[in-house]
């Protein structure tokens, strides 16, 4: 007899499994945006009767979210009916206007529940108006940004092709889209919205990354080294983990401003020993992990149809003539070949040396298996020891040892040479496979990101050379179309976190090689020992001093305040909103370390350049004392004086670890320009009055009368359309090679992220190989960032999207047939749209 508590258990799961889960773009919005308003309504005649400023930005901020709500709901429901038009398959609902669809219910449902809890707790002793105020501004905006979205996506709706999710043409929506993208506010989503789309589990990384790059922006290009950096870190995160506004601004003013140099920096401080020990210590033990350089020699290889004739494979020349590719193996287990005096020869010693004190066991039988990845990166940053964690897991789940590519990185290596030396590894795996631990009967390519396009690529070189092809490709969240195209899920690069636009157009243009980029001078790393530790320790020290001075003066200031304040206060909240001189003490002090880093780039492409204006004619350049656009500007100069005195030639001087007057003014030069952000950072509400200059925007997409989206207060991003014949290169986008040439792909298994900006890339690759008839299927992870293999050991979505990838490179691996198309979804036509049996205009998709 079972007990009560287990019977109960038993009864719960079977109440559970009768519930049918509907999803999003299937469920009516109708009363989910009647109950946003509702609310709103019902807050906004509760704040009028209080005449204070914090209750009068409530009253705006409500407003704004009623107004929104009302726009946005007929253009949901609308685009909810032709959704399902563009996907694969009717097993496989995914493609960028769901994801949409998502993002937008996503933050209605945020607004939904802030707005019920501003109900329930407006008259409690414990409600905090200001705070609740700034969320509510927030989320306001977003939804502001998110229309403007819709609209967007209505229009590429009605102006694309029969079932094509990307404008194909190189002007038009593309193009207009970069300029709105340009000019547009995002610092919304970087600040207390960040990451509302994703799974809970995933969000305070994502705050730690933001934390983590806005106070690297911060000191990028300092010169500084060693306990200086993590000095400067350690104060200025601090600063901006409380206060999301900042950190939302200083996140838009970088990915808008810097080069695609700061990005390869950031992203390889994943490379560094320290962090990858830490990592290491939690990933999977294995027996083999060793790196290894193979010199450029060329290869004798069969051809497959006729294996008595032998094609000669050079090894890869472009941009910098012949050189060595780099290569890590990983195994499980320890296999014959894998210690063999002629792998070793090729071996390199990565970090200090260890001594394995396990017992020496004999080598375990060579393996049928061999998977050979390329990691991701977006072709400029990271290499395989940043991916080492998941791989080992992948060695040991499949048994099988693996090859990660090394392969050289943009801009200083843009196409093809990647490719070039990802074909050449896999030519020399094929030739070598026995040192590696493997017969070869089976291999299998995997790849995320930039490595899931080099998979394919390497395939359809390899087909077309008519060597042997790999028994399958895994690609995970692969990019097979390089160019700033506009499709449905790469508007949602407005608001990711990891992947913004501005981002993704550096380095399509570091990887097309198309733009100049500025090679960073590293003077700094010629310093002797003694004066980088003796800067190092001036710095922390005046950090310390710094930050003392602040800590003690804020506590003086609240000392004074506090003195006279009531005795007796009846509520918290109402106080709050009746007291004018709390609502504008300013209650943190705002960074004044916004830097124009325009001196960082060419002086010739910074003065070749013309300004551009938003719509309001609000966004200008700011100019300070650290533009530094001419020689002779003050932040060059003080850093050449600082760096004439840390040279090596100055070792004789006297070794003082505190800065000097000079130094310290030298040091804060660049950090004197005020702020010009408000504690909100959110741009005012459009006044109806400026309907006429808001019309006149040169780069208005169409909205609604009435309607017009945030614009930036950081200046317009610097982005380019990549019009260059190269962007058009079947090795580089493989999404736009001919039909005889996808034709000769092995099967292909697609592992994408529902609210990926690539998503579209996945989603046309697959359907492109469908209508070939191509062994090909995709399987989409919800409520995941891009990239989120990199992530596999952080919360429990992530492990379980890892393991999707190893299912189906298991499946390659033990030759099971990827299972058969369904039926194709009904057709429809371009410009009619229906919703039920009553034609959907596009004045009601864009409403």
């Amino acid at each position: 007899m079972a007990p009560a508590g287990e019977g109960e258990e038993v009864a719960e799961r079977n109440r559970y499994a009768s519930l049918v889960v509907v999803p999003p773009e299937q469920m009516d919005p109708r009363p989910l945006f009647q109950a946003v308003e509702d609310l709103c309504q019902d807050n906004i005649l509760h704040f009028e009767e209080s005449s204070s400023e914090v209750s009068s930005r409530l009253v705006l901020a409500f407003s704004r979210i009623k107004e929104q709500a009302q726009g946005l709901e007929p253009a949901l429901r609308a685009l909810a009916a032709v959704c399902p038009l563009f996907d694969l398959d009717p097993d496989t609902p995914a493609n960028g206007y769901r994801s949409l669809l998502k993002v937008v219910l996503a933050c209605t449902q945020h607004i939904l529940h802030k707005c019920r809890y501003v109900t329930d707790s407006r008259r409690s002793l414990f409600f905090r108006a200001a705070h609740n105020c700034s969320e509510l501004e927030a989320y306001g905006a977003a939804l502001t940004q998110l229309r403007a979205l819709l609209c967007f996506a209505q229009r590429l709706l009605t102006a694309n092709r029969h079932g094509d999710l990307f404008f194909r043409q190189e002007r038009g929506l593309s193009e207009e889209f970069l300029k709105e993208y340009s000019t547009m506010h995002k610092g919304c989503f970087y600040g207390r919205c960040l990451g509302f789309q994703f799974t809970p589990s995933i969000r305070p990384f994502l705050q730690t990354i933001s934390i983590g790059l806005v106070s690297f922006g911060e000191n990028y290009k300092r010169h500084e080294s060693g306990i200086s950096v993590a000095a400067s870190s350690f104060f200025v995160s601090g600063r901006y983990a409380i206060d999301p506004e900042l950190r939302g601004a200083e996140f838009e003013r970088i990915t808008q401003n810097l080069d695609v140099n700061f990005w390869k920096t950031f992203w390889n401080i994943t490379e560094m020993e320290m962090l990858t020990s830490i990592v290491g210590i939690a990933s999977t033990t294995v027996r083999i992990n060793k790196t290894f350089t193979v010199p450029p020699i060329a290869l004798e290889m069969p051809l497959s149809a006729d294996p008595q004739r032998i094609l000669t494979i050079n090894p890869p020349v472009a941009h910098t003539g012949p050189g060595p590719v780099h290569m890590r193996l990983i195994s499980y287990q320890l296999r014959e070949g894998q210690e063999s005096e002629e792998l070793n020869a090729f071996t390199k010693p990565e970090g200090p040396l260890s001594l394995d004190l396990r017992l020496r066991s004999r080598p375990a039988p060579l393996s049928p298996d061999l998977i050979i990845h390329f990691h991701g990166g977006g072709f400029v940053a990271q290499t395989s020891k940043s991916h080492e964690p998941y791989l080992r897991t992948w060695a040991q789940e499949l048994d099988a040892p693996i090859l990660s590519v090394d392969y050289s990185l943009a801009p200083e290596a843009p196409f093809p040479r990647a490719l070039e030396e990802c074909f050449y590894a896999y030519c020399w795996a094929l030739k070598h496979c026995r040192l590696l631990g493997s017969t070869g009967e089976r291999i299998c390519l995997a790849g995320d990101s930039a490595g899931g396009n080099l998979c394919i690529t390497v395939s359809l070189r390899a087909a077309s050379v008519g060597i042997r092809l790999p028994d399958g490709i895994m690609a995970a969240y692969p990019a097979t179309l390089l160019q700033a195209t506009a499709s449905p899920s790469r508007l949602l690069t407005l608001m990711d976190p990891l992947l913004p636009l501005s981002v993704l157009s550096k380095c399509l243009s570091a990887y097309a090689g198309t733009e100049r980029f500025p090679v960073e001078e590293r003077a700094f790393e010629k310093q002797s020992a003694v004066s980088q530790v003796k800067r190092g320790t001036a710095l922390f020290l005046r950090d310390i001093r710094q930050g003392a001075a602040s800590w003690l003066s804020n506590l003086m200031e609240g000392s004074k305040e506090k003195s006279g304040t009531e005795t007796i206060r009846k509520s918290v909240s109402e106080v709050a909103l009746a007291d004018e001189e709390m609502i504008n003490r300013r209650v943190s002090t705002k960074s004044k370390t916004f830097k124009d880093l325009s001196r960082h780039q060419y002086s010739e492409l910074s003065t070749g350049q013309h300004s551009m204006t938003n719509g309001q004619g609000g966004a200008q350049a700011r100019s300070d004392s650290c533009t530094g656009r001419t020689p002779q500007s003050p932040s060059s100069c003080s850093f050449q004086s600082t760096y004439e005195l840390l040279s090596p030639s100055s070792q004789q001087e006297q070794v003082n670890f505190f800065l000097t007057e000079s130094e310290s003014e030298s040091e804060n030069s660049c950090d004197r320009e005020p702020a010009t952000h408000s504690k909100e950072n959110i741009p005012p509400v459009p006044l109806a009055e400026d309907k006429p200059s808001q019309l006149s925007n040169p780069y208005s997409l169409g909205f609604p009368e009435g309607f017009q989206p945030l614009r930036s207060q950081n200046g317009v991003a610097n982005m380019t359309l990549q019009t260059s014949a190269i962007v058009h290169n079947p090795y580089m986008s493989p999404l736009l090679a001919p039909d005889s040439m996808l034709q000769g792909l092995p099967p292909i298994h697609i592992v994408a992220c529902a609210l990926d900006p690539m998503l579209d890339d996945s989603v046309m690759f697959a359907k492109r190989l469908r209508s070939l008839n191509r062994p090909v299927t995709l399987k989409v992870v919800d409520d995941l960032p891009h990239g989120f293999l990199t992530l596999a050991q952080l919360s429990q979505e992530t492990r379980n999207a890892t393991n999707v990838c190893i299912q189906r490179i298991r499946q390659i691996l033990r030759e099971e047939p990827p299972a058969p198309p369904a039926a194709a979804p009904r057709k429809h036509r371009k410009l009619e749209r229906t919703l039920g049996k009553s034609p959907v205009t596009e004045r009601e998709i864009g409403a």
